[in-house]
């Protein structure tokens, strides 16, 4: 849950237990201890710094107590990561062999590293990849086949992260189908010959639907499991460099017709979401509500997991909005972008927003994960194309002049201090106690019983704070303008 009220009264250290209050001495150069603490300040005097601390062995009297209560629960998580986009593959192949296994290894890696367990890959082009193409672009079933840069750089890299976490889950979304597939819109039906903006043709639903199973079967092949599927990246934007127009009608034909029967047909069990774009819907009347009018139809609705949201409009309160309305269904955050537009190198701004409105803000609001864009893009923000995005940053940019030195970004601190303490099956569980203005909070039990928090402190003072789950507690000051991660067992 989140917290952001005044504290509605101080206590002076000297009338609770100190043990409970001030942080244990000679913390920082424990190399072990009860609770493992992952800290992220917006100086980097602290960067993903680790460090241990003891339960407390007296009886805890602080007002400054949060308090865990695994019995109020609320969903399961899926867990946390980046895309893995062409131009990032690109980059990540012009590293040196061990200065990629090192990056992806911290990144990837849960004993070694961050332990990032959910990506998101384009199903064809996206506007982050070296070219415009799809996996069919000349009609023919015989012609159907993954491309060069899958083979030559987004394959490659996906082995090598599936060498370092065997358990990292793949999302696939498509920017654009085969362009014979296209029409400029439902009524003229007319051929569209453009990667940007068109339609589906209806007439081509099945054949869509048999590109989605080849796509994921050719995969399979390759080693690589695709978890879950979105039928359309940004179905509402006409304007990207690949791009598709699908209003929520248009999907619901397709997912009833064709998608959701010929997955089922191949016995594939990869999930569906629905609409993948943002919480404003683009600010079009008629397409307000866009999932949940997707799920009124029953037929529709069998097939589909839940829906995905970006943020590029509109507030992460339509998370809970669409949670209200079909708690049967789920939700997942796959997109959201820094850049020169909201001055995505300055950590100061940037870490405690997108800690606060992204990863705290989605998961607090019941999404099951949270994806960022481009996981590493170089210092001249790219590889980059035409008609797509000019001016954004990558949760690392790497040096362009030696594809050495890297720069870690607000985007790969609030993913990695999710996923270093929550891990894929986790169960967001209840919390309470301490509130005060800037600080924001989420709980979890994992799988193997132990207990996760991971907290935002946005105010420009230390906080000392005491964390309980009924048997143990602990107290860490937490510094001024940080994020904090703890995991404990049970």
């Amino acid at each position: 849950m989140i917290y952001t009220f005044l504290l509605s009264c101080l206590i002076t250290a000297t009338s609770c237990n100190r043990d409970s209050f001030t942080p244990s001495q000679g913390d920082d150069i424990k190399n072990s201890g009860d609770v493992t603490i992952v800290m992220t300040n917006t100086n980097r005097a602290y960067d993903l710094t680790k460090k241990y601390v003891d339960f407390s062995t007296k009886f805890n009297m602080s007002p400054n107590t949060i308090t865990l209560n695994p019995t109020q629960k609320f969903q399961t998580m899926d867990g946390f990561g980046a895309a893995i986009t062409g131009s990032t593959c690109f980059n990540l192949m012009k590293m040196s062999k061990e200065d990629r296994t090192k990056f992806l290894t911290e990144t990837f890696s849960d004993k070694d590293g961050m332990g990032m367990s959910y990506i998101r890959i384009a199903i064809g082009c996206s506007d982050f990849s070296l070219s415009e193409y799809t996996c069919w672009d000349k009609e023919g079933k015989e012609n159907f086949g993954l491309q060069s840069e899958e083979k030559q750089y987004v394959i490659p890299v996906l082995k090598e992260i599936l060498a370092i976490n065997p358990n990292v889950k793949i999302m696939g979304s498509p920017w654009t189908p085969p362009k014979w597939m296209k029409v400029n819109n439902l009524t003229d039906l007319k051929p569209f010959d453009s990667w940007t903006s068109g339609q589906l043709n209806p007439k081509y639903y099945q054949d869509y639907g048999w590109y989605f199973v080849q796509w994921i079967q050719a995969m399979k092949k390759e080693g690589i499991n695709i978890y879950s599927i979105t039928v359309q990246n940004e179905p509402l934007n006409r304007k990207n460099s690949a791009s598709m127009y699908m209003s929520w009608q248009e999907q619901q034909a397709f997912i009833k017709q064709s998608l959701g029967p010929q997955l089922k047909a191949a016995s594939i069990a990869t999930k569906i979401y629905a609409f993948d774009h943002n919480y404003n819907y683009d600010n079009m009347a008629d397409q307000q509500d866009y999932p949940v009018k997707i799920y009124n139809d029953a037929g529709a609705a069998s097939f589909i997991a839940g829906a995905a949201y970006h943020n590029y409009g509109g507030d992460k309160a339509e998370l809970i909005d669409i949670h209200n309305q079909r708690p049967d269904k789920e939700l997942v955050f796959t997109e959201t972008s820094i850049g020169e537009w909201n001055d995505g190198r300055n950590l100061n701004k940037r870490l405690m927003e997108d800690m606060r409105e992204v990863a705290l803000g989605t998961v607090n609001n019941w999404s099951r994960g949270v994806i960022v864009w481009n996981l590493m893009l170089d210092t001249d923000k790219g590889p980059n194309r035409d008609g797509g995005c000019q001016t954004c940053y990558g949760a690392v940019d790497i040096n362009k002049s030696n594809y050495k030195s890297i720069t870690r970004n607000s985007h790969y601190y609030i993913v990695g201090h999710l996923s270093s303490v929550v891990k894929s099956g986790a169960t967001r569980i209840g919390a309470t106690g301490y509130t005060a203005e800037g600080l924001v909070y989420s709980a979890f039990q994992n799988t193997d019983g132990t207990y996760a928090v991971v907290l935002l402190n946005e105010s420009n003072d230390n906080r000392k704070i005491t964390l309980a789950d009924g048997k143990n507690h602990f107290s860490y000051e937490v510094p001024a303008n940080s994020v904090v991660s703890y995991r404990w067992k049970n």
